[in-house]
């Protein structure tokens, strides 16, 4: 028994085995608790757009919120345009205020809403915080906004209203403002709205290992194969491993139930790319460092899940974080999801950064290995196929 332990714990792969397990609690306890440090804090960068069309009462509501509302507001001049930058995630929110405001506020017995359109195509956290804040927003109008300053504005529009009337409606005002919350792409369920978080994880850790054995199989292949001949057999299998697993993942989803607003075709082809920028992504970094190169796989694991915008939005996350993941495939393999599932933009914009990565992996790749080719060490490459 003592034997077999020394020999087992002699193996390379046995300590590179414990070498990663540790590596795994190490960056991802330091990634994940620097990377969502300060979320809370950073609320203020999400924006809201507001559309005004009442220069009555509305004009003195916007006003109030500009100067107490923490978060970004953008007035914009009407509400189809809000409605593009909200479904291009330019923003977060939609808060529109219909032109007859004012005047529904002096009808005794009715009530008025103010609109807000929330996109949730996009991270669950956004949805949640967008929701209170327009119950905040409601609540703020209806107590300061619209009590502090009803009787004087509505003394001004019509001077024929008495003081006394005026201070009246202004207090009975408190309870006349609701909120009516609408939402465009709608997610009908929680597997849904985690469905793109789950398709990224998936796809980086199945191509990290993926590509963690093709490099095995590299490297046993020895001198019988030149190094061009090995790398490109690894690429074009790598192509076609990754369009399967597509499909695969594709009709998965679609067949238990997954909303997929774009249709299947779109859905497997963006995954096969994806898959196969995380696949040259991942390769490439074992070709560059070997199989040390599994350490910088795992730190861009974590890396991209934090910064992806999959989990929380990268409007909340600290400047170096949202500036990286600027450079990472998850980034645009999320956003692409949350169109072709939910609805939204075209993807073309996503695929195009994909493409980008990918082909720079490649070329990293290829110069690489080309620049080991007069290295040849047939010895050592052949000892694995005589174990």
């Amino acid at each position: 028994m003592k034997h077999a332990l020394g020999a087992f714990l002699k193996q390379a792969t046995t300590k590179v085995g414990i070498i990663t397990a540790i590596t795994f609690q190490l960056l991802f306890s330091l990634i994940w608790m620097t990377g969502y440090a300060g979320v809370s804090d950073n609320t203020s960068q999400l924006k809201i757009a507001i559309v005004n069309e009442d220069q009555g009462l509305g004009s003195k509501i916007v006003q109030n919120l500009q100067g107490n509302l923490p978060f970004q507001t953008e007035l914009v001049a009407s509400n189809e345009q809000a409605q593009n930058l909200l479904n291009d995630r330019q923003v977060q929110m939609v808060m529109h205020i219909s032109a007859d405001f004012s005047k529904q506020l002096q009808t005794p017995g009715q009530t008025v809403p103010i609109t807000y359109t929330i996109n949730e195509s996009n991270p669950s956290m956004t949805k949640s915080v967008m929701q209170a804040v327009a119950g905040n927003v409601t609540a703020s109008v209806n107590k300061e906004a619209v009590a502090a300053g009803a009787s004087a504005v509505l003394t001004q529009m019509n001077p024929k209203l008495p003081a006394e009337q005026a201070g009246q409606i202004a207090q009975g005002l408190a309870t006349k403002v609701t909120s009516d919350i609408q939402s465009t792409n709608k997610v009908k369920d929680m597997p849904n709205q985690m469905l793109p978080m789950m398709l990224v994880l998936a796809s980086i850790v199945g191509t990290m290992i993926m590509g963690m054995n093709f490099n095995v199989s590299t490297n046993i292949l020895g001198a019988s194969v030149t190094k061009m001949g090995k790398m490109t057999a690894r690429i074009v299998v790598t192509v076609i491993a990754v369009v399967i697993v597509g499909l695969i993942s594709a009709t998965m989803v679609v067949s238990l139930g997954g909303h997929v607003e774009k249709g299947f075709v779109s859905l497997w082809a963006f995954e096969t790319l994806f898959l196969l920028t995380f696949a040259l992504v991942a390769q490439m970094f074992l070709t560059l460092f070997g199989n040390a190169g599994m350490l910088f796989n795992i730190a861009m694991l974590s890396l991209q899940l934090v910064s992806s915008g999959a989990i929380v939005p990268r409007e909340l996350l600290s400047h170096f974080y949202h500036t990286i993941s600027n450079a990472f495939p998850a980034t645009y393999a999320v956003n692409g999801l949350m169109n072709i599932l939910f609805g939204g933009p075209g993807v073309a914009k996503e695929v195009g950064y994909l493409f980008l990565i990918a082909a720079v992996a490649l070329v990293i790749d290829i110069l690489v290995v080309s620049a080991k080719k007069a290295k040849a060490v047939p010895a050592m490459e052949q000892r694995p196929q005589t174990a």
